[in-house]
């Protein structure tokens, strides 16, 4: 498996398409990475800004150039010396409105008759006709409105609402046709009219009757589309019969009630669904990848352009929404490289059974992140949120809730689905067939509820892991409910309790890809818009309450990455984060600052309310203010369009199911009347000054420790420069690749560090030191030390090839005092400018001189002459050297002057 040096993330869209990836090839590998990392780029519904409604599985996306654009960029990838991997979409597919699907349109056509009947996750079971919760209004209310009609194309017919299209079943036009022939005395339209009504029921799913369908309706459609065409007469009558359905309320409700689909309001889809979807989105069907056939249709394009060398590392989107995840992890093809999103929460490991390279970087996000929030701070900023927004429940308990509101909600008919499979379990077990089906409902809510990660991962037929053993008794126990029913269905989900059939195995499966949306909605989508004690911390994979990571912890996990999982993805940024990187690590700067943080926003929330009346509450004015500190400068167009999302997604005073527009509007008068206060904004500057400089700080350490740490360092499009972006749609802004070209060419560490740094690391991966980066090189931690030894983060890479020292939790820090780093043995130079090296013990202040962290390289034995280097604009000469054999100390204050900064 050839592991990536680094990769770029890009979102493709019929604005940035693949030639659009092949012009910005060159700068991608002038700036050092190895692979694009590109969204998913097969056949999505139309207009689609990220790929992952995948319609076709068949066809690159024509939106983004299609075949022919492809095998463009693949060509000057190559010529660039670049690879690319993409992001794989294996757990669904959409149902677009215009039909853009063909095997869900099929299913609707063909109802379980269909071929593709059994590639979606559709529970037959309740019911003939699969629920379509597309319409406005109640179904009778449309129907009634006139919103749906029939319409002809040759021998086809659908149904129409608004953008939306629906087959017509051919069997369902025997008396439509059989009218039209006697109107215009046509026997040959009587006699398809009633050869349609005579094919094989959508229920049959025998393989004689399924075929028999299928053969004859496309031969009786080719004849009705030949006679229609043929005869005026007979095509002028069937175009009477369809308006006349269409004006008749009655006969058009019974044309419906025959469909293999029942078209429904909106609302009903959390409680009433009969399909899995992707979470909780009705758009998005999930597919049944487990099954051999629909993987190998569902992959065959993806995994031919693997053997042809096309496609170099796939990205596996959503595992946890598989039935069987590993399983499908070993169809893939050996030898390339494959990363899962996965969520691991604190104190989950990766599956070691995986075959895999490790994860897309949650895990490592929120770790690094967590090594610049101050411990310190907890407890002062606790006190101050619960004063300000009268909010005093720990995050633990708003999880919990939100977790039972989706359930209630958005996923209560995924519940019934899995508490029916469970009354099927118990109605097998005698001493067990007593629980009630509330009984059982409220136990499985419960333990989803209290779900400490996203998922088990148990096979029925295998042992479960202790991972999960010990996951299922956490849950079990946190619930208090009845211990007899608690542990019967903890066998149950754990595998180890059989039964006479089937539906013991499918309970484990199904309540495993369960626990995954509920966690999702309920935490990353609700919890975390709702707990706003300190929002660096909400990010996906985090833990609210989680304050801070030490760095023997982070040692400790980079020291496991590279010995276990040597190619797993570093990300600090992704497509899906709540907050950039760069507004997080200014946020982070909070934590250190409790005190006048809390005095901040007193002033500003008694200013603001004295000027522009009250917000609608103050749990979303505190999320203001840490979005305009954390974001600034923030225009009011944007810091509205992120608060009406946050609202949403909190659920309490409005929602996307249920919204309330005068909240919502009052919310966002507010903000832009804070926003456009010219009083208000000058005080923000103000507060903000050395808090922008020391979360630029942050943000040049974080970024040298993921270019550094054991892994594959990710960068997301755009954030080598700094990027205060927000939550999706924010951050999915079109990127200056011109500027960032034209920065790079430039190379001044003045005007733009943190590109400079990226360059700098990655050519130190690539061409300097490749050996201490490579899959398996050693990871060695170094202790500082001195009275702020506990503000250094640094460790060795490789055999003694590099170091990496980072400073953290800067502000005020004021100097390094006695702080000093022990060097391994050798000479030491500076990787990122300067032409100083060292050798011994070199002093913090010293080697944070000129720039906010440290690179350095292994020299030859033999000095390097006093060569020039271009920094900052001017030659630096080697330093001269201490008696002792290192460079005179400098005491130097850890403010960065912005001059240095410059534009991150």
């Amino acid at each position: 498996m050839a592991v990536p040096r680094a990769t770029y993330r890009v979102q493709l869209h019929a604005g940035f398409g693949f030639d659009d990836v092949a012009r910005v090839a060159p700068y991608l590998a002038a700036l050092g990475v190895s692979h694009v990392y590109c969204s998913p780029y097969l056949q999505a519904a139309p207009g689609s800004l990220h790929g992952y409604n995948v319609v076709d599985h068949s066809r690159l996306n024509e939106e983004l150039g299609g075949e022919a654009a492809f095998e463009r960029m693949v060509a000057v990838l190559a010529e660039a010396g670049l690879s690319h991997m993409v992001d794989v979409v294996p757990n669904h597919m959409a149902i677009d409105p215009a039909g853009a699907n063909a095997w869900w349109w099929d299913v609707l056509e063909n109802g379980q008759s269909s071929r593709w009947a059994s590639f979606f996750d559709i529970d037959w079971g309740a019911g003939d006709r699969v629920l379509l919760p597309v319409l406005g209004d109640h179904y009778g209310r449309v129907l009634e409105a006139g919103d749906l009609r029939v319409a002809r194309d040759g021998g086809s017919f659908s149904l129409g609402y608004f953008e939306h299209v629906f087959p017509v079943s051919p069997r369902t036009l025997d008396e439509l046709l059989g009218a039209a022939g006697e109107a215009a005395g046509s026997d040959e339209l009587v006699s398809i009219g009633v050869a349609l009504g005579r094919l094989p029921p959508a229920t049959a799913t025998d393989r004689e009757s399924v075929d028999e369908r299928h053969r004859d309706k496309e031969v009786l459609r080719g004849r009705l589309a030949r006679l229609l065409e043929e005869s005026p007469e007979a095509a002028a009558c069937v175009a009477d019969e369809v308006a006349a359905l269409n004006g008749d309320h009655d006969r058009l409700d019974g044309l419906v009630a025959r469909q293999n689909y029942r078209l429904a309001f909106w609302r009903i889809a959390g409680q009433e669904l009969d399909y899995r979807r992707f979470f909780d989105v009705p758009e998005l069907i999930a597919l049944r990848v487990e099954d051999d056939r629909v993987f190998a249709e569902s992959h065959d394009l993806l995994l031919k352009l693997v053997a042809e060398g096309k496609v170099d590392g796939l990205r596996i989107d959503h595992p946890d929404g598989l039935r069987d995840p590993v399983g499908y992890l070993r169809r893939l093809p050996d030898g390339v490289y494959v990363v899962v999103e996965k969520i691991l929460e604190a104190g989950e490991r990766l599956p070691g059974s995986w075959p895999v390279a490790g994860t897309t970087g949650y895990d490592f996000l929120n770790r690094v992140g967590g090594l610049f929030v101050d411990p310190a701070g907890e407890k002062p900023l606790t006190e101050f949120y619960a004063e300000f927004t009268g909010e005093e429940a720990g995050f633990g308990a708003v999880a919990y809730e939100a977790r039972l509101q989706v359930m209630r909600e958005a996923l209560a008919a995924d519940l019934d689905r899995v508490t029916a499979l469970a009354v099927a379990v118990c109605e097998r077990h005698r001493c067990h067939r007593d629980y009630t089906r509330r009984e059982l409902r409220e136990a499985l809510r419960e333990l989803a509820a209290r779900f400490p990660v996203y998922r088990t991962y148990v096979v029925p037929g295998q042992a479960p892991r202790p991972e999960d053993v010990a996951v299922l008794s956490a849950a079990a126990a946190e619930t208090g409910l009845d211990a007899d029913l608690l542990g019967f269905l903890s066998g149950v989900l754990l595998g180890q309790v059989n039964g006479p059939g089937e539906v013991e195995a499918d309970l484990a499966l199904r309540f495993q890809q369960f626990t995954a949306p509920v966690v999702a909605k309920g935490v990353e989508d609700t919890a975390f818009y709702r707990y706003l004690r300190f929002v660096a911390l909400n990010e996906v994979g985090g833990d609210p309450s989680r304050f801070g990571v030490g760095v023997d912890e982070f040692h400790a996990a980079n020291t496991e990455a590279a010995a276990r999982w040597p190619g797993t993805m570093l990300s600090t940024s992704t497509h899906d984060t709540k907050r950039s990187e760069d507004v997080r690590a200014r946020l982070a700067v909070l934590s250190e600052i409790p005190g006048e943080w809390a005095a901040a926003v007193s002033r500003w929330s008694g200013r603001n309310g004295a000027r522009h009346g009250p917000p609608p509450d103050r749990t979303t004015e505190y999320l203001l203010y840490q979005t305009l500190v954390g974001a600034w400068p923030l225009s009011a167009e944007r810091a509205t369009a992120y608060l009406t999302k946050a609202i949403k997604e909190a659920k309490r005073q409005t929602s996307w199911v249920a919204p309330d527009q005068q909240y919502e509007a009052e919310m966002c008068r507010f903000a832009e009347a804070v926003v456009g206060d010219s009083e208000f904004v000058a005080d923000l500057e103000a507060f903000l000054a050395p808090v922008v400089e020391a979360g630029r700080v942050n943000s040049l350490a974080q970024t040298l420790l993921k270019l550094t740490s054991p892994g594959v360092p990710d960068l997301y499009q755009g954030t080598e420069l700094e990027d205060l972006s927000l939550v999706d749609p924010d951050n999915r802004r079109p990127v200056d690749f011109d500027e960032r070209r034209r920065l790079l060419a430039a190379g001044r560490r003045d005007g733009a560090p943190k590109l400079w740094l990226v360059a700098r690391a990655l050519a130190a991966r690539k061409r300097r030191y490749p050996s201490a980066f490579a899959p398996g090189a050693a990871y060695r931690p170094v202790a500082a030390a001195g009275e702020r030894a506990g503000h250094v983060v640094a460790y060795v890479r490789g055999d003694d090839d590099v170091v990496v020292a980072v400073p953290r939790l800067v502000h005020g820090l004021g100097g390094w005092g006695d702080t000093a780093l022990a060097l391994p043995p050798g000479r030491w130079g500076d990787e990122l400018g300067g032409g100083r090296w060292w050798e011994g013990q070199v002093a913090m202040a010293d080697l944070f001189a000129e720039f906010p962290v440290a690179l350095l390289g292994r020299w030859p034995e033999s000095p390097r002459p006093a060569a020039d280097r271009p920094v900052a604009g001017r030659t630096a000469r080697q330093r001269p050297r201490s008696e002792a054999g290192r460079p005179p100390r400098r005491e130097a204050p850890i403010a960065i002057p912005i001059s240095v900064l410059g534009r991150l």
